[in-house]
């Protein structure tokens, strides 16, 4: 009989691109992925941590699991970001769970869950956590399990470098690494032969790509010439990485949809300072001209974060009138909350929550607005 597991996805497209490589792994293994929790055996939580309010989520979900005696629950398993980011400190706020597994160790999932139903009974007491990956083997992309029959995302780079104050990404996933973009063409031909015309490329910061001389423009180049391939995009970009070349690129290839993600977080050069973004407000608003008169059609949105450490009310009207000026068709706007480990935990968080709700709300109206204009226009 098969071990039913079930998989719950926070966060990012890099989380649910990861839960597919677990649930290929899993199957590969001889296990069997269910989409109903109430008949697993097994139920991982694959996590993310960029954000408290994310955290909050996962340990609700866990709650869940609290009154259950051992006999009658099934194996838990805490993945990700969170995994990595308080490792066996799980297990003292959430003692029901069983594993944890950081996101360079996830190649060692069956073999953890293999152990744990081989050595389970109501006396034993094992714990077992597995955080001090730094590497993914290529093969774990391969396994040929993707959700959706039409796209698929394709990581072509894991980890962060850049050390943006606010982010715990290179800390819980480390630094920049770049896949062999051979390894990611073979990828997409791979995911073409099963029926998937449509592709996303991801990537904490796509734009910084490069592996034996091929820079992410010449990556979309070659991705554009996949015989098979109808459509692609890409995210996320950085800033202070882009170039008229990197413009240029999207424009030149036909496949790819003419649209960029592009982060702005704050348009006040004293926050952007404080973020360690590495580019000025003025650097940001001339990379939207040049991409505005190089992607003709091309749309544009953006992150913006509110209520960071220090932030006045000049600071936020650098941000609002930054928004406006701009006319994003779409942002993301975030109120600030601390995330250990990081620069800017050591800043205090002396923004008052009803004054960050204030600036969120202002904003999020402003670019309601924007975007409805721009959708009727």
């Amino acid at each position: 009989m098969k071990i039913n597991t079930y998989i719950y996805t926070f966060g990012c497209q890099m989380n649910v691109r990861d839960s597919e490589v677990i649930a290929g792994l899993l199957v590969n293994n001889g296990y069997q992925i269910t989409i109903n929790p109430d008949e697993a055996d097994v139920i991982l939580f694959n996590t993310c941590s960029v954000r408290q309010h994310a955290e909050d989520k996962v340990w609700s979900e866990l709650g869940r699991f609290k009154k259950k005696d051992k006999q009658n629950r099934p194996i838990i398993g805490l993945v990700g970001c969170m995994a990595q980011n308080y490792k066996e400190k799980v297990f003292t706020r959430a003692p029901y769970v069983d594993f944890i597994v950081g996101p360079n160790d996830l190649r060692k999932i069956p073999q953890i869950i293999d152990n744990l139903i081989n050595q389970r009974s109501p006396l034993t007491q094992l714990k077992i956590w597995q955080t001090n990956g730094t590497w993914r083997p290529e093969e774990i992309y391969h396994s040929g399990f993707y959700q959706d029959k039409e796209h698929a995302y394709v990581i072509i780079s894991e980890g962060c470098s850049n050390y943006c104050s606010y982010c715990i990404v290179p800390y819980v996933r480390g630094p920049l690494r770049n896949r062999n973009y051979k390894d990611i063409l073979r990828e997409i031909e791979e995911a073409i032969d099963k029926g998937i015309r449509k592709f996303t490329l991801l990537g904490q910061n796509v734009n910084a790509y490069e592996f034996d001389g091929i820079n992410f423009n010449k990556l979309i180049r070659l991705v554009n010439e996949i015989k098979g391939l109808e459509e692609f995009g890409f995210i996320t970009s950085h800033p202070k990485d882009a170039t008229e070349e990197f413009f240029k690129a999207i424009s030149d290839c036909q496949k790819l949809k003419q649209y960029l993600h592009l982060p702005v977080q704050s348009g006040s050069d004293r926050i952007l300072k404080l973020m360690n973004r590495g580019y000025t407000r003025g650097f940001y608003l001339s990379l939207v001209d040049r991409y505005r008169k190089i992607v003709k059609r091309g749309s544009l949105s953006t992150d913006i974060i509110v209520g960071f450490p220090s932030e006045t009310e000049e600071d936020f009207l650098d941000t609002y009138n930054l928004v406006k000026d701009v006319q994003f068709n779409n942002a993301f706007i975030f109120k600030y909350s601390v995330r250990p480990n990081t620069e800017a935990e050591k800043l205090p968080d002396n923004v008052d929550k009803k004054e960050k709700e204030r600036r969120h709300r202002l904003i999020l109206e402003l670019q309601k607005n924007i975007s409805k204009g721009l959708n009727e226009n």
